[in-house]
């Protein structure tokens, strides 16, 4: 019987480097852009300085650009909401950093934790919410850019629990 792992058996892939990408600059697939989302939530000090709270309005802050794609930092103060919208067409990261947010589709609500990601296709249909006793903060990456948010009905957001 061979005790050999697979690593043993195939040696160290970083010793064969010509069989390694270079990493990307900028991200370019939705993977590479939920791992940026990540990053940005995980280095505090990139943008908790930033964050401030407007109870008459949603609070946001473009946080930075790269090709095609932007980063924006929201905050959410009790009651505060995004109303039904879509993001035209754009592709999405929403992750929640601190607090939590309900998210209602026409699919049903979800509740999203501080750490909590979701991502959305153009076209997809929602309200983000601030439905909780304290603020919350988000940061939402979008690509292309978003150049368009279209408003919904409310209909089209209508309540319903969401199944696991």
């Amino acid at each position: 019987m061979n005790s050999d792992n697979d690593l043993q058996i195939a040696g160290d892939i970083l010793e064969v480097t010509h069989l390694l990408q270079p990493p990307r600059e900028h991200p370019a697939t939705v993977a590479e852009f939920v791992g940026l989302a990540r990053a940005i939530a995980a280095d505090r000090a990139q943008w908790e300085h930033l964050v401030e709270y407007d109870a008459t309005t949603r609070w946001y802050h473009r946080l930075r650009t790269g090709p095609g794609y932007e980063v924006w930092l929201l905050s959410w103060v009790p009651g505060q909401g995004s109303g039904p919208h879509d993001h035209g067409r754009s592709f999405g990261v929403l992750t929640v950093l601190e607090g939590t947010l309900t998210e209602r589709t026409g699919r049903g609500t979800r509740a999203l934790a501080a750490g909590a990601q979701r991502v959305f296709a153009p076209g997809y249909v929602h309200e983000v919410v601030n439905d909780a006793l304290e603020p919350a903060i988000s940061l939402h990456v979008y690509y292309p850019g978003l150049t368009e948010m279209p408003m919904h009905t409310s209909a089209a957001c209508e309540a319903r629990p969401v199944t696991a």
